[in-house]
């Protein structure tokens, strides 16, 4: 096989371990923070429904992140812009995991495409647009219906369940509805940012669709196990405090908006959704003074803000540099791709 055909899958692989290793905490915090499942308990579930979900209904996501953003013409000529997209991918994954915070990962890897896309002149930008308005939408939404829950349907829903049922009753139900959400998001979690790491590579042809779900699948389960539990901590403790009814209008919200997303082709940020629902109750709880004052949040807004810019401007520019100092031809002598 190929040596930069080989690199390019350690990177995906590479790229696929982080991405379930950062999606960890976006699919299981909510649960966690409630104190409803433990770390392990937490990165399992996620291993098992992400490769699930990446094998299942992955297939539009990956489409559009292989050749819906730039033609697969662009990418197929030179394997090299393949790779320059997942080392700012991975840069910005690993960034993210090792100070904690929740990334868009998805914001990582489509501006990289993108910052590639614009200096070949071949980024489709009605694509392009289409995927900002949901990564806009998609969590307006989640934390509108997180805060309207928390503000005027929660205790309301408490109440109902205490005068028709026993606490040991109310207790069973709410452990069977966590359990139902956190797998439905770890499900939709492996359907949309499995393609993430490998969307350009099956895109390509250079393997499968199956196979790429395997991968990403089998290496976001690994680092969900391996690294998950640091990011968990920050969203699902230093947040705010989140019980299970809460942890399940949170769930139920972020896997619904995911999913719809993933049968639609657009990838989109799981841990934007998830935190900004979990945001939405800290709004409603604490007020949105305090709620913005909170480190944690100013840290994940700066992450979320600042990547999708920096990583455009370094897919322009690095493939400006590919292109200037002929790396094409280098790896086509050397290497035979």
């Amino acid at each position: 096989m190929d040596l930069v055909l080989i690199s390019a899958i350690v990177l995906a692989a590479f790229l696929a371990l982080n991405i379930g290793a950062n999606n960890s905490a976006a699919s299981m915090a909510t649960a966690y923070g409630a104190g409803v499942r433990t770390k392990r308990q937490a990165v399992i579930i996620i291993a098992v429904f992400a490769l699930l979900g990446a094998l299942i209904a992955g297939a539009p996501v990956v489409k559009t992140l292989g050749n819906g953003l730039v033609p697969s013409e662009v990418l197929s000529s030179h394997i090299g812009l393949v790779l320059i997209i997942f080392i700012i991918a991975s840069i910005f994954v690993t960034w993210a995991n090792v100070a904690k915070v929740p990334i868009a990962t998805t914001h990582a890897i489509v501006c990289a495409i993108a910052g590639v896309g614009l200096y070949s002149s071949a980024l489709h930008t009605d694509k392009f647009f289409e995927i900002l308005i949901w990564w806009v939408a998609a969590p307006v939404v989640a934390w509108i219906i997180n805060f309207l829950m928390a503000k005027y349907l929660y205790f309301r829903t408490l109440k109902f369940l205490a005068e028709r049922y026993s606490e040991k009753s109310i207790n069973r139900i709410l452990m069977i509805m966590i359990t139902v959400s956190g797998t439905f998001l770890a499900f939709s979690a492996g359907a949309n940012n499995s393609a993430n790491a490998v969307g350009p590579l099956v895109g390509l042809g250079l393997i499968g669709s199956y196979q790429g779900a395997l991968i990403a699948g089998v290496a976001m389960g690994v680092g969900a196990i391996l690294f998950g539990g640091r990011v968990l901590e920050t969203v699902g403790k230093e947040i705010t405090e989140i019980c299970i009814l809460r942890a399940v209008s949170v769930e139920f919200t972020g896997a619904g908006l995911i999913l719809l997303a993933s049968f639609s082709g657009i990838p989109v940020s799981i841990a934007e959704i998830i935190t900004s629902g979990i945001i939405g109750f800290s709004c409603a709880q604490k007020g949105f003074g305090v709620t913005a004052k909170n480190r944690h949040v100013m840290r994940i807004a700066f992450f979320w803000i600042v990547i999708p810019f920096v990583a455009i401007a370094m897919g322009y520019g690095l493939s400006s540099l590919y292109f200037s100092y002929n790396v094409g031809d280098f790896i086509s002598m050397n290497f035979g791709f």
